[in-house]
């Protein structure tokens, strides 16, 4: 989707990158009307064609020719689990294109420093689908647990449609690419603002970790959203979307 071109200049677009799972952004995009708004699926998500190689440095290269053929010279950017990583590569790379950032339930680094450790997770998230599963029974099984109780049918149903309509091939090579990130040292490289976001009850990116990564950057802000674990956007929707528009408001203009 191109940006309005009728919204003010000061307010330039929010892209928004999703996390290994695939897109659920339908409940964001209307809250964040009539703002302009980009959701960038990752190579090999959503039709997209995947990349020759899936790396950190590739996917920041491709989001920036998207950026370029749109004509965005300057955005705020929100990323998600593995998009947050993606969001956090491209601000160290490209500092001049981004306004704001916001990483959400992410961590600046996969954990563990031995590589065994990246193999056992490897094996584990991939495990259900060398057993033979589908993407739709991974789906089944693996999203309805990171949300919590409560969570409207309709949003729950959408954060599994997205993981089943996944390619496996896309699928598998986004978790390999997990494992390689490592950006915590660079942290306080960041010369833009940046909201943190996480849900207290998140098991994979909870709020201390996100603590430490706030305390670590020059100009940042963090947010909790009670009760909420991996999928706050969902979970909480109005929390998430206060938080993201007291943020956006306080930037300066574009």
């Amino acid at each position: 989707m191109s940006p309005d071109t009728h919204t003010p200049a000061a307010m330039p677009p929010m892209i928004l990158l999703h996390g290994i799972g695939g897109a659920s952004w339908s409940a964001l995009r209307q809250a964040l009307a009539p703002d302009p708004v980009l959701d960038w699926p990752l190579p090999g998500y959503a039709g997209s064609e995947p990349l020759p190689e899936t790396s950190f440095a590739a996917l920041s290269a491709a989001l920036l020719a998207r950026l370029d053929r749109e004509g965005i010279a300057r955005t705020d950017l929100l990323g998600h689990s593995i998009g947050g990583m993606l969001a956090l590569d491209f601000a160290l790379r490209f500092p001049g294109r981004v306004r704001g950032l916001v990483l959400y339930a992410t961590t600046p680094a996969f954990g563990g420093k031995d590589p065994a450790f990246a193999e056992t997770f490897l094996a584990e998230r991939l495990a259900p689908l060398d057993a033979g599963q589908d993407m739709a029974q991974l789906a089944e099984e693996s999203i309805r647990p990171m949300l919590r109780p409560g969570t409207p049918e309709a949003a729950v149903r959408e954060a599994v449609a997205a993981l089943a309509a996944t390619p496996e091939a896309a699928y598998r090579a986004t978790v390999r690419c997990l494992t390689t990130f490592n950006r915590r040292d660079e942290l306080p490289r960041l010369a833009m603002p940046v909201l943190l976001i996480a849900g207290e009850a998140d098991p994979l990116a909870p709020p201390k970790t996100m603590a430490r990564m706030q305390a670590a950057i020059p100009d940042a802000r963090l947010a909790v959203l009670p009760g909420c674990g991996h999928f706050a956007h969902l979970e909480d929707p109005a929390g998430f979307v206060a938080a993201l528009r007291d943020f956006r408001q306080g930037l300066a203009p574009a």
